[in-house]
């Protein structure tokens, strides 16, 4: 594994042609949706850009509309989805990094919010197993995506373990 860093950044024009130009493999695609399809948002989306070394490596959206609702009952929940790496830069820790530093970014920037809550897919067990690694818990509820039954997990901001 390599040592970059990284930072989480909210998106910027500047980040669009590289964003544009992600790849995944199938295997990974039908999971999540690439960058240039979520490129356009309403009120209460946030594009977060995951960097290193000025260029970005990864993407993901947080969620403070009314669809977090579907997934829990806490009013100060944000949801996470379309977390991504690019092809050509995953292997180098920086999802797990960006997961790590989800929780300062969002004390930082969303001052009300003290939980994380996402769905991952019940065949994910990559992505499980990095929410896993990085705090977030299964709450044990279930919900039936596009490809099937998705596992809710919950990251706790209050909590000081990690």
């Amino acid at each position: 594994m390599f040592n970059k860093q990284i930072q989480l950044s909210f998106y910027d024009e500047q980040y669009h042609e590289v964003l544009s130009d992600f790849e995944l493999p199938d295997s990974q695609a039908k999971f999540t949706a690439l960058p240039e399809a979520i490129l356009n948002v309403s009120d209460g989306q946030y594009r977060i850009v995951i960097v290193s070394e000025q260029r970005p490596v990864g993407f993901f959206l947080l969620h403070s509309t009314s669809r977090v609702s579907e997934y829990t009952m806490n009013p100060n929940a944000m949801l996470l989805t379309a977390l991504s790496i690019n092809y050509k830069h995953q292997g180098q820790g920086y999802a797990k990094k960006a997961m790590i530093e989800l929780k300062d970014f969002v004390y930082r920037n969303f001052e009300k919010c003290d939980e994380i809550i996402l769905a991952v897919n019940h065949k994910n067990i990559p992505a499980q197993n990095l929410y896993k690694n990085v705090g977030f818990v299964d709450t044990g509820r279930r919900k039936i995506g596009k490809i099937g039954e998705q596992f809710i997990m919950k990251l706790d901001l209050n909590s000081t373990s990690q």
